[in-house]
C-alpha cells in the first residue's frame, strides 16, 4: 500500500497548512477594567499587546495526507473502502474503488499522524478484510484492517465537510440575540409590581415570550435574514428581590435579565408560562428558525429554596463570614470556580456530586420540555469543568441519541476575555464541551481596526487568517461587536468615540446624562460596515437586539433600552437594510460562510479577498473599504461579474469601492 502526500484539492475544500480578565456581570462594573485595555486602547496599542498576530496555522485535526488503498482483484464486480478515515460517515458512504490491473486502487485523504481502521464492501453486498494487511478487533468484535498513523510534509488542510441531509449546519447560523424583557410586550397581565426602590432602567419593563413570537410570526426575524433567536435566562428569578450592583454601583436592580436564579426547575412568569415557551419553540421552528436558551448555572440568589435546603452545594465562604466576594477580598480568576459575584449569589460548588447532578438535569429538562436547539451558557469559567462535560454527554445520552437525524445541539460559552485565546479554547471541545464560544479577541480587532481605527486593515486580514481555527477545526465561533455587557457600539463608530479602550464599561453615561443617537451618517456607514466583517465571514455573528438600527446607550443599564420599533432615523434605516442584505448575501453562498479564504490584496483602509468552496462551487471576491474615500482594488477576474451588494453588473478585473462601504462580486 502506497503512501504519498500529494497537495490535490478534493471535493472538500483544502487550504495550505501553515491574561483572562473578568465577566462583566448584569449589575455594575466589570472588575479590573483596565486589564482589557493596556495603555487605555490608544493608537500605539497595537491589538492591546504591542505584538502582532502569528501566522495562519491548520489545526491538527484538520490535516490530512492522500493516501492510496489497494485490494487484490478476483474478479468483484466492484468494491467500495469504507472506514473511519472520515469520521463515522465513510463507514456508511465509502468510496469506490477502481480496477488496475491485479489490484483495485482508491486514493483517499486520511487524517494526518491518526490510526485508520478500515474495510471492504465486495459487489455492494459481502463485508470483508484484507489478511495480508495488518488488522484490529473494534469494541464490537469486528475484524478491520488498521491503517497506521500517515504522516506527510506538507499536509493537507481539510475544510469541515457539510453536514449530512436534514442534519442543520450551525456554521450557516446568524444569531439574533432577544433581550426579552426589553423586546416587545405581548401580554401586559405578567408584567407585576416592581421591587422597592428600583428605578426604571433597571425594573422589569414588560417584554415576554408572547412578545417575542408575535415578531417571529410577524417575520421580523426572517426579513432580517437571522436564524437562530438567542433568547435570555427562562428560569424563574428574583423578581421581588433588589440588588445593589457591584464595583461601587449603589443603585438598584431587579432580575429583569434573568442572572438571578430562584428556582431552575420553573419558568420565569414576566415572561410568561412554560406553555408560552414551548409555543414561542414551535413558532420559531415553523419559521426554520432555531432557539437557544441563555443558561445560569453559575450562582442562584441567596432566598432560593435550592440554596436554603441544600447549603452544602455551594461554596461556603461569602454567606458565612464574606471572605471570597469576587474581585473585593477574592481574586476573579484565582479562585474563579467559587468566589461570589456578589454577597447576594451563592456560587454553585459542582465538585459536589449531588449539586452537579441538580443543576444539570434541571438543565437537560429545559430541553426536553421546550425542544429548544442549544444553550449559551453563562460565565463558563466560573464553573468547575465537570459540569460542562457532564452535561454535554447527558444531552448526547438523552437527547441527541434519539434524534433520526441526529442534530448538533449548540453550545455556546461566555469567557469574558478580549485576549486570552488560549484560555478561552481551553473550554471548546464539540464532543465534551462547548462548540465554540463568543470570539471577544476578534471583537476587540474588528473594532479597533473598524470603528477605532487604531491598527490598518492589514492587521485585521493577518489576525482573521490566524484566528479562522485557532478554535479547532470543528469550533464554531460566535462573531460579534455589541452585546448586553458592553456600551452600544454605534457609541464607537461616531466620532469622536464615547469610550475608546475594549474594557470601558460605558457607566459614566448609565444613568445620567444618556448618549442619543449620532445625527451623521458616517456612523452609521462605520457600524454597518464592521457589522459587514462578521457576515462576510466564519462563525456564528451575533447581532444584538437593537444594534440593526444602531440604538443608541451607554453601559448597564441604559445598553438594555426598550427595544425602538418606529421612528428610524435615516441612518438607523441604512444600517437595517444593509444588514438584511449581507445576510441574504450570506445564505446565498456557503464560500462566505465555510469556504477557503485568501487575501489577495491589504493595506491601513482595505482589505480584499477571494473565498471558496469546491463542493459545492462557490467561488467570492469580497473588499471592505473603512477608509473615507473611495478606493480601487485589482485582481478580480477579468470576466463578467455581479456585484451583489449593489446587484449591478460589471466587468474585471478592477473596480472602484465606495468609503466606509463592503463590495462583493461573483462571476456572471
Amino acid at each position: 500500500m502506497r503512501r504519498s502526500c500529494l497537495v490535490i484539492l478534493s471535493s472538500i475544500a483544502l487550504v495550505a497548512c501553515g491574561s483572562d480578565a473578568t465577566d462583566n456581570k448584569d449589575f455594575g462594573q466589570p472588575p479590573d477594567a483596565a486589564i482589557f485595555d493596556p495603555g487605555n486602547g490608544g493608537p500605539g496599542d497595537n491589538y492591546g499587546s504591542g505584538t502582532p498576530p502569528t501566522p495562519f496555522v491548520c489545526p491538527d485535526e484538520l490535516k490530512r495526507c492522500a493516501h492510496d488503498f489497494t485490494y487484490p482483484f478476483n474478479n468483484e464486480s466492484s468494491v467500495e473502502l469504507r472506514g473511519d478515515y472520515r469520521g463515522p460517515d465513510s463507514w456508511v458512504n465509502g468510496d469506490p474503488m477502481t480496477h488496475q490491473g491485479s489490484t483495485w486502487m482508491v486514493t483517499v485523504n486520511v487524517p494526518l499522524n491518526t490510526a485508520v481502521q478500515y474495510k471492504f464492501l465486495l459487489n455492494g453486498t459481502t463485508w470483508t478484510f484484507d489478511s495480508k494487511q495488518p488488522t484490529t478487533v473494534d469494541q464490537n468484535n469486528n475484524t478491520n484492517n488498521l491503517l497506521s498513523p500517515v504522516t506527510c510534509n506538507p499536509a493537507l488542510c481539510e475544510l469541515p465537510p457539510q453536514t449530512p441531509q436534514g442534519v442543520y449546519d450551525w456554521r450557516d447560523a446568524v444569531i439574533y440575540f432577544v433581550f426579552v424583557d426589553r423586546f416587545f410586550d405581548g401580554d401586559p397581565t405578567n408584567n407585576g409590581a416592581a421591587p422597592n426602590g428600583v428605578q426604571l432602567p433597571a425594573q422589569y419593563q414588560g417584554g415576554d415570550w408572547k412578545g417575542v413570537t408575535a415578531k417571529i410570526n410577524a417575520g421580523y426575524f426572517t426579513d432580517l435574514g437571522a436564524n437562530v433567536l438567542w433568547l435570555t435566562v427562562p428560569v424563574k428569578n428574583a423578581d421581588s428581590f433588589a440588588g445593589k450592583g457591584t464595583g461601587g454601583d449603589s443603585h438598584l436592580y431587579s432580575s429583569y435579565h434573568g442572572y438571578w436564579p430562584y428556582d431552575t426547575s420553573q419558568p420565569e412568569t414576566r415572561f410568561g408560562s412554560l406553555q408560552d415557551l414551548k409555543d414561542l419553540v414551535t413558532a420559531a421552528h415553523a419559521k426554520s428558525l432555531k432557539v437557544i436558551f441563555d443558561y445560569a448555572m453559575v450562582h442562584v440568589q441567596k432566598d432560593s429554596p435550592t440554596f436554603q435546603n441544600n447549603q452544602n452545594w455551594f461554596w461556603p465562604n461569602a454567606y458565612n463570614n464574606g471572605d471570597c466576594i469576587c474581585g473585593q477580598n477574592c481574586s476573579w480568576d484565582a479562585q474563579g470556580d467559587r468566589c461570589w459575584f456578589t454577597d447576594y449569589l451563592p456560587h454553585w460548588n459542582y465538585t459536589v456530586p449531588a449539586a452537579r447532578d441538580y443543576s444539570v438535569n434541571a438543565a437537560v429538562q429545559w430541553v426536553k420540555d421546550t425542544g429548544v436547539d442549544g444553550f449559551r451558557l453563562d460565565a463558563i469559567k466560573h464553573v468547575d469543568i465537570s459540569w460542562l462535560t457532564q452535561l454535554r454527554s447527558q444531552i448526547q445520552s438523552q437527547i441527541i441519541a434519539n434524534q433520526k437525524p441526529q442534530q448538533r445541539f449548540y453550545m455556546v460559552g461566555e469567557t469574558y476575555d478580549f485576549f486570552n485565546t488560549g484560555f478561552i479554547k481551553s473550554f471548546v471541545d464539540p464532543k465534551t464541551k462547548l462548540d465554540g464560544q463568543f470570539d471577544f479577541p476578534l471583537r476587540r480587532v474588528v473594532v479597533e481596526s473598524m470603528l477605532l481605527k487604531y491598527q490598518g486593515m492589514d492587521k485585521l486580514a493577518s489576525f482573521m487568517s490566524a484566528n479562522d481555527y485557532a478554535y479547532g477545526g470543528n469550533a464554531i465561533m460566535s462573531t460579534f461587536i455589541g452585546n448586553h455587557d458592553l456600551p452600544r457600539v454605534i457609541h464607537l463608530a461616531q466620532e469622536p468615540p464615547l469610550w475608546t479602550g475594549q474594557g470601558d464599561d460605558g457607566k459614566n453615561l448609565a444613568w445620567q446624562n444618556q448618549p442619543g443617537l449620532p445625527s451623521d451618517q458616517r456612523s452609521f456607514d462605520k457600524l454597518a460596515n464592521a457589522f459587514a466583517v462578521l457576515l462576510v465571514n466564519h462563525g456564528a455573528p451575533l447581532i444584538y437586539y437593537g444594534d440593526e438600527y444602531g440604538m443608541a446607550g451607554a453601559g448597564d443599564p441604559d445598553n438594555r433600552r426598550m427595544m425602538q420599533w418606529s421612528g428610524y432615523s435615516a441612518g438607523q434605516q441604512y444600517v437595517h437594510d444593509r444588514i438584511k442584505t449581507l445576510d441574504a448575501i450570506r445564505a446565498a453562498h456557503p464560500a462566505i460562510r465555510r469556504g477557503a479564504r485568501t487575501t489577495l490584496s491589504s493595506n491601513a483602509d482595505l482589505w480584499f479577498f477571494e473565498t471558496k468552496t469546491v463542493a459545492p462551487a462557490d467561488d467570492v471576491y469580497v473588499a471592505i473599504n473603512r477608509g473615507d474615500s473611495d478606493t480601487n482594488v485589482s485582481g478580480l477576474p477579468n470576466a463578467a461579474l455581479t456585484e451583489l451588494v449593489t446587484n449591478l453588473g460589471m466587468t474585471g478585473p478592477s473596480a472602484v469601492v465606495p468609503a466606509r462601504q463592503t463590495r462583493v462580486w461573483i462571476k456572471k
